[in-house]
């Protein structure tokens, strides 16, 4: 048979074919990666292979830090990188970085889901690390440090310790981790992250201030004189900053770094303009001040919950705080209702856990910042959060749905006379049935632990640098493919 001939208007419809062919593989493609992403945005969904824990987690603070420095401590050596103000030495790291960094991408069937996040963990002067753990575990009981509002010092620190949490899961020897999805590198070339172990907090509250202060600028030296800052200027160096006055006299000369931080405080009190953004930052859950009330303590507790709204902390506040005083203005005298007065220490601890375990829901409004911990009491003492804070960013959002634990009130609507109490009342038991066994499920997302488990704060911290440097693979996915298709101009 011979051969048609090629006219124009054939090749035109060749050409379409072709671009309709190649639309259709790049959104099957797209598709494809948009399904794999959402493994992991769902936690109930778990694409890693964990290891079945053993035994029980340890979620004391105090206790694990014992533990932790009988067992680490001995075995610690300081990193040695010398000649660190040369351009040379840069320049060196750099070429092998990016050498590292061509092989996963060219030679290795390298996919950003298929193998864990690596970081390297710097081991930092002592001064900076084991030597602030120590200062911590020989003051913690001396029970007049307090602050200037009359907190207890070792329960705020308690409150802001991420830093020992994912410091204490990275360092341990990989046999006893149950975290797959991060894996500590031993060579800096290798690491897509690098976390900064220094205790910003500690190091607040517990030294002088202008020993501290100097304290804060050694440390600043230290970590921007390594090779790899100085290659990212530390946009993929993770520092935690929890407490929203620690490492305040040096932040911006960080603020390219992953910070680690309590909420956004988009009211600018405690971070200043261009600091912190949702684009690069992580907002990581406060460590709750009481004992987790588990499946047993909430059926357990089930018929005792008798109070219908419950509040107990300190009811002046500054900055975004300034709507407590409104809210216990109208609450107050209402039926039904408990708002107390917060007292320090073991007696302040156990009236509020006794309190929300007696309780259907729990007022979390905003603190000197958008958040508080009391949120984070509330999940794990399993009476529902009622939060009145507009402002908030919440940890882990776009992984977890705070709709199904908690209920979400604007300022203005709270503060209207009766609103508050008519919208609670409204609803159903049987809503509240299905809240509260959520808080159950939940409240594993909310504890610190060592070993850190899988599901936990540790692990969804990792989860969410995944998610993001996910996004950012997708987004130039599809730039590149955008690129191609209107290269392919129809034929005229």
């Amino acid at each position: 048979m011979a051969l048609l001939k090629q006219t124009p208007l054939t090749i035109a419809r060749s050409n379409a074919k072709s671009r309709i062919l190649l639309f259709t593989l790049f959104l099957f493609a797209f598709s494809l990666l948009f399904a794999l992403f959402s493994l992991t945005r769902n936690p109930y969904s778990d694409p890693y292979p964990y290891p079945t824990p053993n035994a029980k987690p340890e979620t004391s603070f105090v206790a694990s830090i014992e533990r932790f420095l009988a067992q680490t401590s001995q075995r610690f050596r300081d990193d040695t990188v010398t000649s660190l103000t040369e351009d040379g030495v840069v320049r060196k790291f750099d070429d092998v970085a990016s050498k590292i960094e061509r092989q996963r991408v060219y030679e290795d069937s390298y996919y950003p889901l298929s193998l864990p996040i690596r970081v390297y963990v710097y081991e930092m002067p002592r001064k900076f690390t084991y030597d602030l753990l120590w200062l911590f575990r020989n003051t913690y009981k001396d029970t007049s440090n307090l602050t200037s509002n009359g907190s207890p010092v070792h329960r705020l620190i308690e409150q802001h310790s991420i830093d020992y949490w994912l410091w204490a899961d990275l360092i341990v020897p990989e046999s006893e981790r149950l975290l797959k999805n991060v894996v500590r590198v031993r060579r800096q070339e290798e690491a897509d992250l690098f976390y900064i172990p220094f205790f910003t907090t500690i190091s607040f509250f517990l030294l002088e201030k202008q020993e501290c202060k100097a304290l804060y600028r050694e440390a600043l030296k230290w970590v921007t004189d390594q090779p790899a800052w100085k290659r990212s200027e530390g946009r993929d160096h993770i520092l935690p900053v929890h407490h929203p006055w620690s490492f305040k006299s040096v932040r911006r000369y960080v603020k390219n770094a992953i910070w680690l931080l309590p909420d956004m405080d988009s009211t600018g009190n405690w971070y200043k303009p261009g600091q912190v953004s949702l684009e690069k930052d992580l907002i990581l859950p406060y460590v709750p001040n009481v004992d987790f009330c588990d499946v047993k303590c909430v059926s357990e507790s089930e018929s005792k919950r008798s109070t219908l709204l419950f509040f107990r902390g300190r009811l002046k506040r500054n900055a975004g705080g300034k709507i407590r005083a409104k809210l216990v203005a109208e609450l107050s005298s209402a039926e039904g209702v408990v708002i107390e007065e917060g007292t320090a220490g073991e007696v302040g601890k156990a009236a509020a856990q006794n309190g929300m375990r007696r309780s259907i829901f729990c007022l979390n409004p905003a603190g000197d910042t958008p958040s508080s911990a009391r949120l984070f009491d509330a999940i794990v003492s399993g009476c529902i959060p009622v939060i009145v804070s507009d402002e908030l960013e919440l940890p882990f959002e776009g992984i977890l749905d705070y709709r199904k634990i908690a209920l979400f009130v604007s300022s203005s609507d709270a503060t209207q006379p009766g609103y508050l109490l008519k919208f609670l009342r409204g609803i159903s038991p049987a809503q509240i049935r299905e809240m509260r066994r959520n808080l159950v499920q939940y409240s594993r997302h909310f504890l610190y632990s060592s070993p850190a488990q899988p599901l936990g704060p540790e692990d969804l911290v990792w989860r969410m640098v995944c998610t993001a440097c996910f996004c950012n693979q997708i987004v130039g996915f599809s730039i590149i493919f955008y690129s191609i298709c209107i290269e392919m101009k129809p034929f005229k």
